[in-house]
């Protein structure tokens, strides 16, 4: 399938016609932290809620939130992703060191995602008082919980609005019908997704690379039942449906180093704005999380100015 290159050109701020505060505060995002240039890197630690203790096994230092900020000022991060208490206990003495992307809502594991829905612990108003430089959303696309999702979400976006905080929109297909669709890994449920978070208002997109899998693919509706995919096009395909919404990779589970830095440069060069890698990354000692760091930021600034 031929994709117009032309519509998974990075957005740059002033193609998003934002307010002075979301402008201000994604300036210093994507210019004065971080590896710059118009890039975004972000360590999400959210883990602890959705997936529980169990993702701090492999490195029991990153249990620690602490361990986790250090990572994120040392590797040099635009920002790092808390959850409120963990914002409000550990992120303070790194103010002005990290930026911080307070996490409004959250869910752990234990019920089935056949409902899924994320309802809201924080504010934006939290957000504010904290310092923070973004906001963090989680919508469950395709859910049978949609229609809650999407109310919670207009209230969300409108306190964003009002004061001037960027939203970044975690766009996951979830639930029984996406899975009888194709599954929420599939190009059909992460492109409705990317561009559903861009209908409702999301300023920056969190989507999962699509995984090409024919016999999955031909659960979807048509076209995409019927449409031959390229890893390299299902991605241009899904940040072109984010439209100038900016977009970021998420790294997912845990792999090799390689496939992680592939995955990363082909996701910029698609059109992405950059990437959001945890477990990725603080699952390793120390060191080894720093030296991912310092190459996921140089290959950052390298594929921007191609």
């Amino acid at each position: 399938m031929a994709i117009d290159t032309r519509a998974t050109t990075r957005p740059s701020l002033d193609d998003m016609h934002l307010s002075s505060g979301k402008y201000g505060r994604l300036h210093r995002l994507l210019y004065k932290y971080g590896p710059g240039h118009g890039t975004l890197m972000f360590l999400p630690y959210d883990q602890g809620l959705e997936h529980g203790p169990r993702d701090f096994f492999p490195n029991p230092d990153s249990a620690d939130p602490d361990y986790i900020c250090r990572i994120a000022r040392d590797g040099n991060y635009s920002g790092v992703v808390f959850q409120y208490g963990v914002a409000a206990r550990y992120w303070p003495k790194y103010a002005g060191q990290v930026p911080l992307v307070l996490k409004l809502n959250g869910k752990t594991d234990i019920p089935s995602d056949a409902q899924a829905f994320s309802p809201c612990q924080s504010t934006v108003e939290d957000a504010v008082r904290l310092g923070a430089d973004a906001v963090g959303y989680t919508m469950y696309v395709g859910s049978s919980a949609q229609a809650e999702d999407f109310k919670q979400f207009m209230h969300v976006r409108e306190q964003a609005d009002k004061f001037g905080m960027p939203i970044i929109v975690w766009a996951y297909p979830r639930g029984e019908a996406i899975q009888a669709k194709g599954g929420r890994d599939s190009v059909y449920a992460i492109d409705y997704a990317a561009r559903t978070a861009l209908e409702l208002g999301a300023d920056v997109v969190k989507i999962n690379v699509p995984k090409i899998d024919p016999t999955n693919d031909a659960k979807a509706p048509k076209p995409y039942n019927t449409t031959t995919w390229t890893p390299e096009e299902a991605v241009q395909q899904v940040i072109a449906s984010a439209g100038h919404a900016m977009v970021l990779i998420s790294g997912g589970e845990r792999v090799g180093d390689d496939e992680l830095i592939a995955k990363a440069r082909d996701s910029i060069h698609a059109g992405a704005t950059g990437l959001i890698f945890g477990r990725n990354v603080w699952q390793r000692p120390y060191e080894q999380a720093i030296a991912m760091s310092q190459r996921l930021s140089k290959m950052l600034v390298e594929a921007s100015a191609s």
